[in-house]
Formats: C-alpha cells, sequence, structure tokens
C-alpha cells in the first residue's frame, strides 16, 4: 500500500473515530487553528466541520468578542502545563443563542515531544451536571441509603446479583462481595420462585405501578430466616444504545415483616375469637352435649387444621376417674375424628383403645398436662411417620393437647395439618388449648347424661 493510501485510511479511521464520540471534540495546532470538529460538536453549537476547521480561535463566531481573548488564553495556555485542565465557558450557537459548557483541554505533543497544538472536548454543563447526580445518585443508594433501612441489588440479565449495598447484604446474612454471582436459589429456600419471576417481568415489561410485598426464606449461617419484603423495582436499560438494551434489574426492598407479622397475628386472633364466638352460639343450639362438641370441632378446624381426633380414657363412661391415670400406661380410646360428619360419643364399656406406642405425643400431653407440637422429620407428608402414630398419611404436623374438666383429665385432643401448613406455634397451642377447655366441658356433661 502506498504512503497516500495509508495518510488516507488513517484519515478516514480518525474521523470515523471522533464522530462516533459522545463528546464534542475540537482541536487546535500551535497558532490556534482549529484541525478537527467532530459531530456532536456540531449538534451542540450547530456550526458544521466545514465551518468550524480552519478558523483561528473561537472569536467572531462561537464566542462574544468580549470574552474571546480570555478563552481563548486559557485554552492555549495548556500548552505549558501538565495534565488537563478545566473550564467553563459561554459559547455561542450557529442560531445566535449561548450554551454554558464545561471543557477539558490538554496539550498535544508533536514528533519532537514539544507542544503541537491543544485537543479540547466539552460538553453542555447541564447534561454533565445530570451525568454527575446520576453517578451521585448511583453511589447514595449503594452506601447512604443502608441508613434508611432500605436494601438495594443490581441484578443482571441472569438474575444474579451484580451490585449490593451493606444493608441488603445484611439481609440476606452474608458479605457484599459473597453475595456477587450466585443464584438466588442458593440465597433463598422459599420464595425464590416468586422473586425470580417478579424480576423476570420487569426485564420482559417494565416495572409494576406499585411496591410488592414478598416473603421470603433467607438461607444464614444462623439458620433460615423468614421475612417479608416490600419490593421496588427499575429496569436497567444502557443509554448508549440506539435502542433499548437491558442491563438487568435494580431491586429496592424495605424490611416490613414485625409490621406484617402484627397484623397477620392480629386478623388470626379476630377470626379464631369470632369462631369460638359462633362454635359457642351453634352449640348452644345442641341438646346432646358431644353433638355441641363436635360442632365446636368443625368451627375450630375452620383455618387451622385438616383433622381433629379425639381420644378419650377407657372407662370415663360409668366411672369416676379424678385422674385418669391409674395405670403405668393410660388406655385411650377413638371417642371422634372430624371432618368426618360424625357425631362425638363417649365409648362404653369393652371399647378398643387406640394402639398408641410409648412416648406418644398424646400421653406426652396426658403427662405434662399441657399442649405438645411435633412435626415429621422434614416438615413433609410422611405416611410411615403418621402412620407409626395411628395419623391420617397426610399428616406432616400435630398438635396435642389435654381434655380436662372439673379437675379431671377426660383424654386427649389432637389437631393435624398437611404439608402446605406451617408448623404449629405457640399461639396455635392456645388457641388448641382454648378449644380443648370448652370441648372437654361438653364431654363431661354427655359422660353425665
Amino acid at each position: 500500500m502506498s504512503a497516500f493510501g495509508r495518510s488516507e485510511t488513517a484519515d478516514d479511521l480518525l474521523a470515523a473515530l471522533l464522530d462516533g464520540m459522545d463528546a464534542a471534540l475540537c482541536a487546535f495546532d500551535a497558532d490556534g487553528v482549529i484541525t478537527h470538529w467532530n459531530r456532536e460538536a456540531e449538534r451542540i453549537l450547530g456550526w458544521s466541520a466545514g465551518e468550524a476547521v480552519g478558523r483561528r480561535g473561537f472569536a467572531g463566531w462561537a464566542v462574544r468578542a468580549a470574552d474571546a481573548h480570555d478563552v481563548e488564553d486559557r485554552l492555549m495556555a495548556v500548552q505549558d502545563a501538565p495534565g488537563r485542565q478545566v473550564h467553563e465557558f459561554a459559547l455561542l450557537t450557529k442560531d445566535g443563542g449561548r450554551v454554558l459548557v464545561r471543557t477539558q483541554s490538554a496539550a498535544v505533543p508533536g514528533a519532537d515531544g514539544k507542544p503541537a497544538g491543544v485537543y479540547c472536548a466539552f460538553s453542555e454543563v447541564h447534561a454533565q451536571i445530570d451525568l454527575e447526580r446520576s453517578i451521585a445518585l448511583s453511589e447514595a443508594l449503594m452506601d447512604d441509603a443502608s441508613a434508611l433501612n432500605w436494601g438495594v441489588v443490581l441484578v443482571d440479565v441472569d438474575l444474579r446479583p451484580a451490585v449490593v449495598n451493606t444493608h441488603a447484604a445484611r439481609a440476606f446474612g452474608s458479605g457484599r462481595t459473597a453475595l456477587l454471582g450466585r443464584p438466588l436459589g442458593e440465597l433463598l429456600t422459599q420464595g425464590v420462585e416468586e422473586l425470580e419471576g417478579a424480576l423476570q417481568h420487569v426485564l420482559a415489561e417494565g416495572a409494576p405501578p406499585s411496591p410488592v410485598e414478598l416473603w421470603v426464606s433467607v438461607r444464614t449461617a444462623e439458620g433460615v430466616r423468614r421475612r417479608c419484603w416490600r419490593c421496588g423495582f427499575l429496569r436497567l436499560g444502557s443509554p448508549l444504545a440506539e435502542e433499548p438494551v437491558p442491563l438487568g434489574v435494580g431491586l429496592l426492598f424495605q424490611d416490613v415483616t414485625e409490621a406484617r407479622q402484627a397484623e397477620l397475628d392480629t386478623g388470626q386472633l379476630r377470626f379464631r375469637a369470632n369462631q369460638l364466638y359462633r362454635a359457642g352460639r351453634a352449640a348452644a343450639e345442641c341438646e346432646d352435649p358431644a353433638e355441641a362438641a363436635a360442632v365446636r370441632l368443625d368451627f375450630a378446624l375452620a383455618g387451622f387444621a385438616e383433622h381433629a381426633l379425639v381420644d378419650v380414657l377407657d372407662g370415663l363412661a360409668g366411672r369416676e376417674r379424678r385422674d385418669g391415670l391409674d395405670s403405668a400406661r393410660p388406655r385411650l380410646v377413638r371417642s371422634a375424628v372430624s371432618p368426618s360428619g360424625m357425631t362425638l360419643l363417649l365409648p362404653g364399656p369393652g371399647a378398643i383403645p387406640v394402639r398408641y406406642g410409648a412416648g406418644h405425643p398424646a400421653f406426652q400431653a396426658l403427662d405434662r398436662v399441657g399442649p405438645v407440637r411435633t412435626s415429621s422429620p422434614r416438615g413433609e407428608a410422611d405416611a410411615d411417620w403418621a402412620r407409626a402414630r395411628q395419623w391420617p398419611e397426610g399428616a406432616a404436623h400435630a398438635l396435642c393437647t389435654v381434655l380436662r374438666s372439673r379437675g379431671r383429665t377426660l383424654g386427649a385432643l389432637t389437631f393435624l395439618r398437611g404439608p402446605s401448613r406451617a408448623a404449629f406455634e405457640r399461639a396455635d397451642a392456645l388457641y388448641a388449648e382454648e378449644v380443648a377447655a370448652r370441648v372437654a366441658a361438653d364431654l363431661d356433661l354427655a359422660g353425665r347424661g
């Protein structure tokens, strides 16, 4: 290739590079004559490269006459100073308007190492300020948002954390760098499907119109913690592409577990109190006390458990037993299973006892004269585990409490839940005791009938 060809190719490449820049750029030779002028400079000021190249400085066309000398001195002075210099100037547009620009200028060395000119990159001040604000906002969200108890996570298109602030790292129970690049399934044990679904929706459709509350279980070094997060989502797109290119999703969340749990507890307490009231009204209309006890159990099951089992002490009917525990292991006889539509009946003499093994939760409740909670090993439906305890195969969680009336132990009441429900908690045990006290009163009345 000839030297001319190489020079022409180099000039074309330089022109393409200059015109592809997002910043306006012009260059001056040692005498202050403009040698380069790119398209962004033309967009900001309106002067084309043909109109700008070859002019000496900005005087008489791109700057006011009163400012021309000062602007030229400050631009060309960079030839005698190391590094870059930043200035702000008011330049004139082709249509007579004024634009405040921020410039960065530096000397261009020649072949002999001496300054051969100056290059000047400039942008509109308001655009630069907008960029600085955006950067400042990003840094504030990553740092200062922690003081406001807001977690901020930038998730890439593969739904993996790319940037995490301090508060979010604490919420996940890990360090900031330890979270980066890990699948959400490694961080959450429950709620990951809902969170990933929300992130995918944001990537495809955009952010929802209002915040979303999600319940998640976070896997931490101390164990699994169930939390409620109030989440806002922002779709992140590249500002440099001609068409929007998704870069990921910004997830902002705040832990509202205590407030939501208090609301749930209040609602649950109100519902259970209402159920007890309705059960009492319905039981009052039953002539048979045993039927009234069955009605109470049906009301108690709503929203609480799938099954209720009533086991009474063998020999309860027909004779007085102050404690019901006159043998090494009491004998319990199945009296009713709810829901089954069967009226609760006291078994007569000779009834076959339930084959409960030693250490059965029902026996533990009798020994403690209080509630006993238990669950299958993994909290899932375990047919063998349930069968060994004479419970339905779908049982995963159990709560046994004692039936007592007038200082006597009458038997045990067992509530069973399936794997779709959470294990019984202390508040559940208190409710079960209240139900058991009322059912025991009905049983005691039926036994005296």
